[in-house]
Formats: C-alpha cells, structure tokens, sequence
C-alpha cells in the first residue's frame, strides 16, 4: 500500500509514485503573482472549483501574502477573507482543503470551516499551538523551512534539515504522528537563486527526514532570473521543467498555480518512467 495522509473526515489521501497537484487559491491584494485577482470571494470560489476540476488532489486557501516585503495581517483579517472561500468551496467540491497559514488561530478556524489539512509556511515555529491544532483535528501538516534573511555563504541543505528537524520535534510533541507531516524545502523563502536550485537538484537528500515532501516552485523569482520573464504568470514552462526535476527527485505533492498543465505534464512524466520499468 502506498503512504497515505489521514483527513479528519476520515479519508485518506494517497501519495502515489505520481505526485499530486496542490492548486493555489491566493485571497491577497499583493501576493507576488496574483494579488488581487481572487480578492472577491465568489471569485476565488469559482478558482478553486475549477482548480479540483482540473485534477488537483488538494485546494489550497491562503489569506496573507508571503512574498518579500509583504504586509503583515492580523488573524481576524486573514480569518475574514478565507473563511468565507473554505466554506463555499467545502460545500461544492470534495477534494480536501488545506490553509495557508502560520498562525493557530486561522487554522483552528480554517479547519472548523471545511479545511483537512494544514499548510505553515514557517514550520509551526512563529505559533507552535499550530501543531496542536492541527494533531486535535487529525489534520495532516505541511511544515516549510523559511528564512527572513538571505544568507549566500549558508550551507542551505544543513539549514533547511536543521530547522525541518525542529518543526517535525514541535510537531510530534504536540501530539502529531509522523505519518501525517509534509516537509516543504521552501524555495523563493529567504534563499539565493543558487540554493533554490540546488535544493530541487538535490530534494532527495531530504528523505531522510522520514517524510512527504512537497515541492513549490511555481512562477517564483528564481525562475525568473534564469528565463528573464518579469512577468510570474509568464513562468508556467519554467515552473513545470522545475516540478518534474523534483518529480524525479521524489517529490510526493507539487504546489502550483497552473493545475491543468501540471497534469498533463507530469502523466506524460509518469508514462515514460513506468516504460522505462517496462524495459528492464
């Protein structure tokens, strides 16, 4: 039987040769590729709808920009523009949804509202109760490794491993079984173009963590600097060649803005790697 993650519904969510696809629904006015665009709710609804009806495994809702120099928002704020997403997607999709939060708060509420999966983009460091909220809720959660200041001279891979290590100790401490955590490199968070690339060229290296990992890349600056396109919706080639790197570096969920495409890339990904079983 392959991995799975358990929701609290229930349900399992199998994590198969073939990565899955984690579609982003950014309810942000300044999110680095598309603040602004789903800031109505039914707006964003309708996004994730189509998201799930393009294949992806898991719908995932956030309230505060990430990106660098980004603005600060409170629980409530946050609360106010996703709850209202979680809920309306819940009641018209089946495919599970996670939140993209780092506070406990916004999660507990998150999870009360429809979402089975817990998505902090610091690793349950800034707010730890997160890791309690999501163990009480049988939320499965996806710890990254973040940094707020860029460091070239870093040994990267000790850095993320380090600070992964930490969360995965915070995580199970507050009562999460191994089985449910994610581990996510975080590339584009507080790293060089270099230390982003050499995380995806190297993602196995962080199996020994004993969990899932989750891959990220798409439309982000690194990419970029290496196609020359300023515009982030512009990068969807350069996202997908840096997804299927990770794919063969076993990546078990791709985050991407572009479900669709994603789909079809890494089928075609799938195909060709069990041909090449076929043949031994």
């Amino acid at each position: 039987m392959p991995p799975a993650l358990t929701l609290p519904d229930g349900r399992s969510l199998a994590l198969l040769a073939t990565p899955l696809v984690m579609g982003i629904v950014n309810i942000t006015p300044d999110s680095f590729s598309d603040g602004g665009l789903l800031a109505n709710a039914e707006v964003a609804v309708t996004h994730g709808m189509r998201l799930a009806s393009e294949g992806a495994a898991i719908v995932d809702i956030g309230g505060e920009s990430t990106r660098p120099g980004h603005e600060a928002v409170d629980a409530a704020t946050e609360m106010g523009r996703v709850l209202p997403v979680i809920a309306g997607l819940k009641a018209r999709i089946d495919t599970p949804i996670s939140i993209d939060s780092y506070k406990a708060d916004v999660a507990e509420a998150a999870i009360a509202a429809g979402a089975s999966i817990v998505n902090d983009v610091w690793g349950a460091q800034r707010d730890p109760r997160i890791a309690e909220v999501a163990a009480r809720a049988g939320a499965p959660i996806i710890l990254m490794h973040n940094r707020e200041i860029i460091d070239a001279s870093l040994d990267i891979f000790n850095d993320v491993l380090r600070f992964l290590e930490r969360s995965i100790a915070i995580a199970t401490q507050a009562g999460m079984p191994q089985s449910q955590i994610v581990v996510d490199p975080g590339i584009g968070f507080g790293k060089t173009v270099r230390q982003n690339l050499d995380l995806i060229r190297h993602l196995d290296r962080l199996a020994v963590l004993g969990c899932p990992i989750l891959l990220g890349a798409s439309r982000k600056s690194t990419l970029g600097r290496i196609t020359g396109r300023e515009v982030p919706a512009e990068r969807l080639a350069a996202s997908i060649a840096a997804h299927l790197y990770g794919a063969s570096r076993g990546a078990a969920i791709i985050r991407a803005h572009d479900v669709a495409p994603h789909i079809d890339a890494l089928k075609t990904w799938a195909a060709i790697e069990d041909s090449m079983k076929a043949d031994l």
